[in-house]
């Protein structure tokens, strides 16, 4: 909501505003939204002007803090909205604004790469636990277990007497989605010359790429021969271990994943508190930092004189609050502990005013 003013009730003014005080005058005006600022550098590039680096240095908080606003999200904590206005921080204050978000956008980086390391470490144990249970299973229903250790692949007609053969397997765990494809691959590579045995996971496990879940199958597959052992490894990675070496490994297994999963829970509970205590204060934060890059902004669109040490503005204004533009230059140069006043001047001009609307709303609304 605003209130529109005619073209006559508008005027340009010309604005003396000393180095030290600019800042808060500057803000002080836009809190209360009554003037227009006038770009007085039209052909100086805006990466060549005095407050560049300060409008960077706001862009880089304000990049740190979507970030952290888009983890407070990804872990659906609702972000507290008092509908609280803060005032703009100082530029000495800037420093140690810096150094806070940086802490933060560090230590959830921190804690999202340990974590999907852990879960990344928790999937892979959790897989091999399946895949040396269900082998068992496998190796259990074979009538015979010495047929892994020998096996006779002769022709029924055959009557040549050959030395039994000695059998291999790989184990592993693969998509279900992808199982079709593997058994395709393993036929083609190995010309039918091995045996897949499987048998699907009913939990589904999270990804920890991605965080989604995903439906998996233990897999075995025999073969014989060493040209073969090569092909079926490069198709998937494998072991061989005995019964009992299968039962001590799974013990083994069970204990890492009991582990992991408490250092996975910890890590959790401590990501929910640094958000937590975030969402609490990521909208003021926000708030903050787009009124400093407000204010940098606005003044990079001010003339400096060096020899007054001052900077000279233009702006269109209501004629009616002129009174009201000069009490809030009065406010910024008391906020800025400065004794020399601002001075505000009525200029002559027939230039047409710009559209022009009285802002009742805040944060600042600065005007190009």
């Amino acid at each position: 909501m605003g209130e529109l003013f005619r073209s006559e009730d508008m005027t340009l003014a010309q604005l003396f505003l000393q180095s030290e005080a600019a800042y808060c005058c500057v803000n002080e005006l836009g809190e209360v939204g009554m003037v227009q600022f006038r770009d007085l550098n039209p052909d100086v590039n805006v990466f060549q002007r005095k407050f560049v680096n300060e409008v960077r240095r706001c862009e880089e908080m304000d990049r740190k803090l979507r970030f952290v606003e888009k983890e407070i999200k990804k872990a659906n904590i609702p972000i507290l909205d008092t509908g609280e206005n803060p005032e703009v921080p100082f530029p000495r204050d800037m420093i140690d604004m810096e150094a806070t978000f940086e802490k933060l956008e560090n230590e959830l980086k921190e804690i999202n790469t340990n974590q999907e390391a852990l879960k990344k470490n928790f999937l892979e144990l959790t897989e091999l636990k399946h895949i040396l249970r269900r082998t068992q299973q496998f190796f259990d229903e074979m009538e015979d277990p010495s047929l892994l250790e020998e096996a006779s692949l002769l022709d029924p007609n055959e009557t040549i007497q050959r030395a039994p053969l000695r059998l291999g397997f790989v184990a592993g765990v693969v998509g279900r989605e992808r199982l079709p494809t593997f058994e395709r691959m393993l036929w083609r590579v190995c010309r039918g010359n091995v045996f897949l045995r499987q048998a699907e996971i009913e939990d589904p496990m999270e990804d920890p790429s991605t965080g989604d879940q995903v439906h998996k199958t233990v897999f075995i597959i025999f073969f014989q021969g060493d040209q073969l052992k090569i092909r079926v490894k490069k198709i998937c990675e494998g072991f061989r271990k005995t019964p009992q070496e299968r039962k001590e490994m799974l013990a083994g297994v069970n204990a890492r994943i009991d582990d992991l999963q408490m250092v996975l829970n910890q890590t959790e509970d401590h990501r929910q508190r640094v958000l937590q205590a975030a969402a609490k204060t990521v909208r003021v934060w926000f708030i903050k930092v787009k009124k400093m890059k407000a204010v940098y902004h606005t003044l990079n669109l001010c003339n400096i004189d060096v020899t007054q040490k001052c900077l000279i503005a233009e702006v269109w204004c209501p004629v009616s609050d002129m009174d009201s533009i000069q009490f809030a230059l009065r406010r910024g140069t008391e906020k800025s502990g400065s004794t020399v006043p601002s001075i505000l001047n009525r200029m002559q001009t027939k230039q047409t005013p710009p559209p022009s609307t009285r802002q009742t709303s805040s944060p600042p609304a600065f005007k190009t």
